[in-house]
């Protein structure tokens, strides 16, 4: 058993806990949610910019609660593309773990995604049965992390003791998908100081897709114990497996955009008689102490592990050689044409660690309120990867896509391990200039140490870096519940050049330098209510430069860079019955000052020029309180190239659902759930991420499916 483990069972079992967790209370930034039933969190940890409302906060962060995901039909973090405009795909395939876009960036895997506040990678499928909401922060992400890409962060909140709860709920789809789920919650001891939170889950898993069949299951403990009215220590761990076949998109034929109308929409290129599915399992956990250290100061301590053990395996597509042409294409040859790779890789293990300290409180100096917050974070993360296959077992054509091709299982491809330690030191400082000037000064100091080396011993590198992140902001309330203001960032990237399996660089391997970002924004916000309307509406400017690495030569680089500009805005509002909300996101990215022939001035590949979602209920009785939903997602245009020469068509979805509440007793009820995803079954080719050096991938919109789910409150 690991020490967190350890841990957590000994607090888990020897308490039980209070209301929802006081430690999150000294670092959240109360947000808007962004679907219009407005059953939104008043808060989200993942700024911690101090507890104002979400008016006076200076940056753009949402909370989706748990309530408001499940009436969403939202299962993963790739979901939240349909909840926020800055959100998109960015090579989310059926089966395996997701890649979130945040104003035109893929977020790192490695660096950009949180649980309960501490880094985590994702490189796994999070369980969300147990989460109590999900965090989006956009914008500078190097307010909270020392190494991230820049546009933002995500971050996991998981469900805590608060009260009584007993729960279980069944949901069951048209392609076959099947899960069931329970709830448990109480406070014990003689004044309720010590709570519990059990969450089971497990899932029979299917898509339209042919050959995805798989499953999953989920155990999660929560627990938290008052020791007095200034100290509490929380607990809390969660256990996962889930096993299923991944999907291959599909491509560009020669360099031409196949209609989406030619092939099935069942077509899933991993269909061999050898494809294994993909399986992941991942232990994770928390320990908390939070200590009231006087009026004004309190500090928090937290520790968090985490280890996933992956086996990923792929019948893989990948480019294809035209003899007729001599060309090599990056794609499906124009005959339809396209190599298959048989790829295995067993018993990854990833393990990370960190501990963080943190301290906040407010003191006055010249005559202003300093509200101050210092922390201290550590971060301990390995990979131990064994030899993989990348074998080529054979070319089949699309006319012909599940032609059986010979298994390739060869382990003799080395794979790249990986160990860091970073250590981050951060101050921060909200200072009340006047009644109505608010400033925000921030610095994080980095200091990361990486090792990486083969499997078979080559490449053996090491490096040490030390980064430097301000960021600043200002903010003036010009009108009740109104602020205007201005902020501006750096964020910072370590990169080494890929050890793709697929032709590699000259230089694979190696540590390329620092990459720093700056970022900017200008925005408004604002809040009213009065009797049973509540509005909140903002709207902001964004600019964000990034060094742009790229393959020049046989080896991978600093290539210009690329300059990210945009418009968002929300609106998110109930009036009476009605709930009405949206987003949007207006971008223009450009690459500049490449050294790549007819690269300069173009658009990054996979980044719609703009985003709209927008969703409307209407709750009445008839004779149970009933919700009916509608919520639009419209994605603009996006190239598939570098070049710009060819360019994915925008699309329109449209997802409905109906939520009727049964209440049986005070405490007894039954929550009905129907909805239906892409309801006017639509067609199209959602996103084309350009991926594994160079490689076009192409996939298609799920047709339309239906889901009906019951929940039920004893």
């Amino acid at each position: 058993m690991s020490p967190l483990a350890a841990a957590v069972c000994s607090v888990c079992f020897s308490m039980g806990a209070q209301a929802q967790s006081t430690a999150d209370e000294a670092s959240i930034l109360p947000s808007v949610g962004v679907t219009a039933a407005v059953k939104r969190q008043a808060k989200a940890s993942i700024a911690g910019l101090g507890d104002g409302p979400a008016w006076q906060q200076p940056v753009q962060a949402q909370t989706f609660s748990q309530e408001m995901l499940k009436d969403t039909q939202v299962t993963r973090l790739a979901d939240l593309t349909k909840l926020d405009a800055s959100v998109t795909d960015s090579y989310n395939s059926v089966g395996y773990w997701d890649y979130l876009s945040v104003r035109g960036f893929t977020l790192d895997n490695g660096y950009n995604y949180r649980r309960e506040g501490l880094p985590v990678s994702a490189e796994t499928r999070f369980p969300l049965e147990n989460k109590a909401s999900l965090e989006v922060l956009k914008g500078t992400s190097g307010l909270q992390s020392g190494v991230s890409a820049p546009g933002g962060l995500v971050n996991m909140l998981v469900k805590r003791p608060e009260g009584r709860v007993r729960s279980a709920g069944v949901s069951l789809d048209n392609a076959g998908e099947a899960s069931a789920q329970i709830d448990w919650g109480d406070r014990f001891g003689l004044q309720g100081e010590f709570g519990l939170r059990v969450n089971a889950a497990v899932a029979k898993l299917n898509t339209h897709f042919d050959n995805t069949e798989g499953h999953s299951r989920l155990l999660a403990l929560a627990g938290d114990w008052r020791l007095s009215p200034n100290t509490l220590i929380e607990a809390e761990i969660e256990h996962s497996d889930r096993s299923q076949p991944t999907l291959a998109g599909m491509s560009l034929i020669g360099t031409a955009l196949p209609s989406a109308r030619a092939y099935s929409r069942h077509l899933n290129l991993n269909n061999q008689p050898w494809s294994q599915p993909v399986e992941m399992t991942g232990t994770t956990g928390t320990v908390r102490w939070t200590q009231k250290l006087d009026a004004s100061w309190r500090s928090v301590v937290t520790y968090g592990e985490q280890h996933l053990r992956t086996n990923d395996h792929m019948a893989f597509p990948y480019g294809c050689y035209d003899a007729g042409s001599d060309t090599y294409f990056y794609a499906a040859c124009p005959n339809g044409d396209l190599d298959l790779y048989d790829y295995r890789s067993d018993n990854e293990k990833r393990l990370m660690r960190s501990l963080k300290g943190e301290l906040s409180g407010v003191v006055t100096l010249a005559g202003m309120r300093h509200e101050l917050r210092m922390a201290l974070l550590r971060s301990l993360y390995g990979t131990d990867l064994k030899p993989q296959a990348y074998n080529y077992s054979g070319t089949l054509n699309l006319a012909n896509p599940y032609a059986a091709l010979p298994a390739a299982p060869d382990m003799g491809a080395p794979s790249p391990n990986r160990w860091e330690r970073t250590t981050e030191l951060s101050i921060q400082d909200t200072v009340q200039l006047a009644p109505s000037w608010t400033a925000w000064l921030g610095m994080r100091h980095t200091r990361l140490n990486r090792h990486s080396v083969e499997t078979d011993g080559d490449k053996d590198i090491r490096i040490e870096q030390t980064l430097n992140t301000p960021w600043a902001a200002l903010g003036w309330t010009f009108a009740p519940k109104t602020q205007a203001y201005v902020s501006w960032g750096e964020g910072m990237e370590s990169k080494a050049a890929p050890r793709r399996l697929s032709n590699p660089p000259d230089n694979a391997g190696q540590i390329l330098p620092t990459l720093k970002s700056r970022q900017a924004e200008l925005g408004v916000k604002s809040q009213y209510a009065q009797g049973s309307v509540n509005v909140q509406w903002g709207a902001n400017l964004f600019d964000i430069r990034r060094p742009y690495v790229e393959e020049v030569g046989n080896a991978y680089q600093i290539d210009g860079d690329a300059r990210h500009r945009g418009v968002e805005g929300f609106w998110q509002g109930r009036m009476g019955a009605w709930g009405l909300g949206g987003s949007v996101m207006f971008i223009n990215a450009e690459r500049r000052r490449s050294q790549l022939d007819g690269v300069s001035g173009k658009d990054p590949v996979n980044v719609p020029e703009r985003a709209i979602k927008l969703s409307g209920s209407y709750s009445f009785r008839a004779p149970w309180v009933t919700t009916v939903q509608a919520d639009v997602v419209h994605e603009g245009q996006r190239w598939v190239d570098v070049a710009n020469t060819v360019r994915l068509p925008s699309w329109t979805r449209v997802d409905l659902s109906v939520r009727a509440v049964q209440t049986l007793s005070a405490q007894r009820g039954i929550t009905w759930r129907l909805g239906m995803v892409n309801a006017f079954n639509k067609r199209a080719w959602r996103e084309a991420p350009l991926m594994f050096g160079g490689h076009t991938y192409l996939f298609q919109m799920p047709e339309r499916t239906l889901t009906a789910s019951a929940q039920i409150d004893f």
